[in-house]
């Protein structure tokens, strides 16, 4: 069984996380406070959700982790990646598709890409954060 997250943008692997990697305190925290914001509820696609799943969470942080790749901000990388990676562990994959001023991307929860859940967002709707 893999311990990577792996990052994939327009068919190139972008980030390969190790899930073994220790995270310090003032990291755990972040994570934490991270789920607290989210406690507020989010907004994906100019629809607010309430009282987000874990589900609508990794959604939500992808959506970020991608339009932060893009946009080349590493410590936001390194942290939804670690958000991804330990809040998540069944998560595999995340595949994102740019098109434009369009973003598509698959969470995957197996090696083998069953359980796939689609997203699209459009990254100029203002998130809640």
């Amino acid at each position: 069984m893999s311990t990577k997250l792996v990052i994939v943008v327009n068919g190139q692997s972008m980030i390969e996380y190790d899930r073994n990697t220790r995270l310090p305190g003032h990291q755990r925290q972040f994570l934490d406070k991270m789920d607290f914001d989210m406690d507020a509820g989010v907004s994906i696609n100019g629809e607010h959700v309430a009282k987000p799943d874990l589900k609508v969470r990794a959604q939500y942080i992808a959506m970020h982790l991608v339009q932060s790749i893009l946009n080349d901000n590493e410590a936001m990388i390194a942290a939804t990646c670690a958000y991804l990676a330990t809040r998540i562990p069944d998560l595999k994959q995340v595949q994102a598709i740019e098109q434009g001023d369009n973003i598509s991307f698959d969470l995957v929860f197996t090696d083998e890409q069953k359980n796939q859940v689609a997203v699209q967002f459009d990254p100029g709707l203002k998130t809640k954060h």
